[in-house]
């Protein structure tokens, strides 16, 4: 049957072709393959957090002394901290979440806040908050923040011409104040995530692709302005991307390094605990931010494709869940899910290889953080439970 292309939407797009696919395959056998994608989504997340956990202790690792530091158990601590919590989020029937959205946004915009007034500063930054039996950065939560409060708003249908620049100040007045506290921080890096998850939420959720160009015009526009309210040390970062051999031993070390690092590794890598970057430290963050560098030093390029490999299958059973969930806010929910994802993995990925500037983005599940790891593992459940709920009335 012919279907004008212009008159479906993404997520309509998305569920024809799962439906094409019920008609040639049974419904039996696609439930089983939807079920069998759920358990191996759940494999995937647990997998990749522990493999963080291992790469964490190869990362503090001390060839001196045979022993690594702490943070590899204190990251095990917080998986397991993250698996009752995605548990927590399996359980509970996710339209629950839909009056717990702006509560929720509310609390976090609230924390961001007080990181202004009362927050931990490390590394140049102010942006934990101290509370006593742990330490939280609130601008973790806060992309699970935007996703919850956006899928709420949109999760009727859209206009049926889409939605316009002027129907955009409600969703802005989310983000901005977001992205704003977190500027103030400074964490550059989590305010580019969230811009981009709140760009891509809207046009999932039916934003005109003209309004969207029109957006984007306007920010490459804007980009001079925003140069000038950049901290010297970002400017930098942005100028060592054009040419790293600018400061080769100052802003550009990091980079050049970790570049190495990622070369060094060859096709089957130097092997665990072998990595010669990051045990004598040249590496910089190197149980943080550039925890992809020390991967690719001991795995090699096939461990990275193997990496990679994981985090894009989780992506793709994500779009399955899209597809098959069963309403709207299901949808974006899940799709927000994937958008802090696929964000993430691509900016940390293509920072510590020099295709784009160090922005101090972590990889999901696996740099080291306790407020990232659970709220990737509630992500995780969030995506599960949507799934789990396609067949129930």
């Amino acid at each position: 049957r012919a279907i004008a292309v212009e008159d479906v939407g993404p997520i309509e797009a998305i569920r024809l072709g799962v439906r094409l696919l019920r008609e040639h395959l049974g419904e039996s056998l696609l439930l089983w393959l939807i079920n069998l994608g759920l358990g191996i989504g759940a494999g995937i997340a647990i997998g990749l957090a522990m493999l963080g956990i291992l790469t964490i202790y190869s990362a503090t690792y001390s060839i001196t002394e045979k022993q690594a530091g702490g943070l590899a158990t204190k990251q095990f601590y917080w998986f397991i901290v993250g698996m009752v919590a995605m548990l927590g989020a399996v359980t509970v029937d996710y339209h629950h979440l839909n009056r717990l959205a702006y509560p929720f946004y509310g609390v976090v915009l609230f924390l961001l806040f007080l990181v202004l007034f009362i927050g931990s500063v490390g590394g140049g930054s102010q942006r934990w908050l101290n509370l006593g039996f742990f330490i939280l950065q609130p601008s973790e939560p806060a992309k699970l923040a935007i996703v919850l409060a956006l899928t709420k708003y949109l999760q009727y249908d859209e206009p049926p011409d889409g939605y316009r620049l002027r129907d955009l100040w409600v969703p802005f007045l989310f983000v901005a104040p977001l992205i704003l506290l977190t500027l103030v921080q400074p964490d550059l890096g989590t305010a580019i995530v969230l811009s981009l998850i709140f760009l891509s939420i809207m046009l999932m959720g039916g934003l005109r692709l003209r309004s969207f160009l029109y957006l984007a015009a306007t920010g490459v526009a804007l980009m001079p302005i925003a140069w000038h309210f950049l901290k010297p040390y970002q400017q930098k970062r942005i100028l060592i991307f054009l040419n790293p051999d600018l400061d080769p031993l100052g802003a550009g070390y990091h980079v050049i390094q970790s570049k190495i690092a990622v070369g060094s590794g060859r096709l089957l890598g130097k092997g665990y605990l072998q990595g010669t970057q990051n045990q004598l430290d040249f590496l910089p963050a190197q149980h943080t931010d550039f925890i992809f560098s020390v991967f690719a030093e001991e795995w090699g390029l096939l461990g990275c494709l193997i990496l990679v490999g994981l985090y894009l299958t989780l992506i793709v059973l994500s779009l399955r869940v899209v597809a098959r969930a069963k309403d709207r806010f299901g949808s974006l929910l899940v799709f927000g899910v994937l958008a802090i994802f696929f964000w993430q993995v691509t900016i940390n990925v293509a920072m510590v290889t020099g295709l784009m500037p160090v922005v101090g983005i972590p990889l999901p599940l696996l740099s080291y953080g306790g407020s990232s790891m659970v709220s990737m593992m509630v992500a995780v459940g969030l995506l599960m439970n949507v799934s789990m709920r396609r067949f129930t009335f």
